[in-house]
């Protein structure tokens, strides 16, 4: 007599691998980006390449699921500081808290950024996070705490600047976009009061001068990770 027993727990085993390999690709694109393989990412994950595949077609779906995951994410955050009854503290630490996942997570970073998302994803991803966004900007005017002509588009290209500063200091100054972030958050006060403290230093020009090198040189060398990453797809 034959029973279909098996099948749920096939399942269960594919969908254990499908959260496993999420972790792994989180884990791996958290420290070396978009340009680790699927290959390398089986093997972080502890599964076998053939099993990978089976998963996710190539690394492009891999990266859609996570997209998905680390925008709900976002949502999430946003969301709970919607809940704060301070509206500016609320503010302050969605910008603080999402800043500080972009940091310590290079693909969440360049997702976020708008790298590596296609048209459809970047349309969907602005439909769930703007009107939170939005929220928080018109909350804190309501209460009185943010400038008047602030708009939830401005969070989003702050969130851009900063997430420039980060790209070029994560090794070296990782702190820094900190001191930025205190700058542009006294500025967008309703009523600047003393200056928040920068606990944060800046850096020399000489250290400005290596990391802006470093970078410059990056980009000339860029077209040929970038070929990687298509070929891997």
């Amino acid at each position: 007599m034959t029973t279909d027993t098996p099948a749920p727990v096939l399942r269960k085993d594919a969908e254990r691998n499908r959260q496993r390999l999420l972790a792994a690709a989180r884990e791996l694109f958290a420290e070396h980006g978009f340009g680790v393989t699927l290959n390398d990412i089986a093997h972080h994950a502890g599964v076998g390449v053939g099993t990978a595949y089976r998963r996710f077609a190539n690394k492009e779906e891999l990266i859609d699921a996570l997209f998905e995951r680390q925008v709900d994410e976002i949502a999430e955050l946003a969301g709970q500081c919607l809940d704060d009854p301070d509206a500016w503290r609320g503010l302050t630490r969605y910008l603080e808290t999402s800043l500080a996942l972009q940091a310590t997570d290079r693909g969440l970073a360049q997702i976020l950024s708008g790298r590596r998302v296609r048209q459809e994803q970047h349309d969907w991803s602005r439909d769930r996070l703007a009107p939170l966004v939005n929220a928080l900007v018109d909350r804190a005017k309501d209460q009185g705490r943010l400038r008047s002509d602030v708009a939830g588009t401005d969070l989003v290209f702050i969130q851009v600047a900063l997430d420039a500063v980060l790209d070029r200091t994560r090794d070296t100054a990782p702190d820094l976009y900190r001191r930025y972030l205190r700058i542009i958050l006294d500025g967008l006060r309703a009523h600047p009061a003393q200056p928040s403290t920068l606990s944060v230093a800046p850096l020399t020009v000489e250290e400005t001068h290596h990391i802006q090198g470093r970078h410059h040189r990056a980009d000339l060398s860029a077209s040929a990770p970038a070929t990687e990453y298509i070929r891997d797809l």
